[in-house]
C-alpha cells in the first residue's frame, strides 16, 4: 500500500543522542523540513541510491498519519487527531545534505520515504510507549524510545498546526534515534515498530 499525502513532513534531531553523534547541537524547538510525496515508496519496493550521492543512510522513524484537519491545534487536540502509526524511513543523501547546508536535495529523490502500512490506533493508545528498531541485512543498528523524544508526539502536531495546516493523510516524521548508518546496492533493511509493523525495502543502484 503506497500512501499519498499532500505533505511529509519531518522533524530533526528530535534524539539527543543522535544529535550527538552527528556533531550537532540540540534545536530549542521542533527543527521541521519536508520530503516531496513523489519520494514515498510502500513495503518491498527499492530504495534506489543516486548516482549523485556517495553516502546514503537510514534513518528508521515513528511515521504519524494524521486523520483529521488540524490548525491551530492544542495538545490534546492533536493527540486525537492521529489516525494511525507506520514504520517510516527517513532515507538521507548524508554527504549532499552536509554539502547543501539545506536538506531538500539530500531528502528529497525518489524513493527516499519508504513508509509501512498504517495501523490504526485507539485514542486511549499510549504514544509514549512505541518504539522503534532499524536493521540492515538482519543486524540491528537504531534502536529508540519514544520516552527519548525531545518533543513527543502531540506537542509536535501541535506545533507544526501553527505553522502549517495538517490535512488527512498527511504524515508526520517523528525523528530518528542514534545509529544512522550506509545502505548500499544489495541491502535490505527494516524499520520496525513493535506491535505496528515491519517495513522491510532492497537497495538498488540507480
Amino acid at each position: 500500500m503506497r500512501l499519498t499525502p499532500s505533505k511529509i513532513v519531518c522533524v530533526g534531531r528530535n534524539y539527543a543522542a543522535h544529535a550527538r553523534e552527528l556533531g550537532n547541537p540540540m534545536p530549542a524547538q521542533p527543527l521541521l523540513f519536508l520530503k516531496p510525496p513523489s519520494a514515498v515508496v510502500g513495503d518491498g519496493e527499492a530504495i534506489v541510491v543516486p548516482a549523485a550521492s556517495s553516502r546514503v543512510e537510514h534513518e528508521g522513524e515513528i511515521g504519524v498519519i494524521v486523520g483529521t484537519r488540524l490548525r491551530h491545534a492544542d495538545e490534546r487536540t492533536a493527540r486525537s487527531a492521529v489516525a494511525a502509526l507506520a514504520c517510516l524511513n527517513d532515507v538521507t543523501a548524508r554527504d549532499l545534505q552536509k554539502a547543501d547546508g539545506q536538506w531538500t536535495r539530500g531528502k528529497g529523490f525518489d524513493t527516499f520515504c519508504p513508509i509501512g502500512t498504517p495501523r490504526p490506533i485507539a485514542a486511549t493508545f499510549d504514544l509514549a510507549e512505541l518504539e522503534v528498531v532499524c536493521r540492515v541485512n538482519g543486524a540491528v543498528r537504531q534502536h529508540g524510545s519514544a520516552r527519548d523524544m525531545a518533543f513527543p508526539i502531540p506537542f509536535l502536531l501541535s506545533y507544526i498546526s501553527h505553522i502549517m495546516t495538517l490535512e488527512p493523510g498527511d504524515v508526520v516524521a517523528t525523528g530518528t534515534p542514534e545509529g544512522v548508518g550506509p545502505l548500499v546496492p544489495g541491502d535490505v533493511v527494516e524499520v520496525e515498530i513493535p506491535g505496528i509493523g515491519v517495513l522491510r525495502n532492497p537497495v538498488a543502484a540507480g
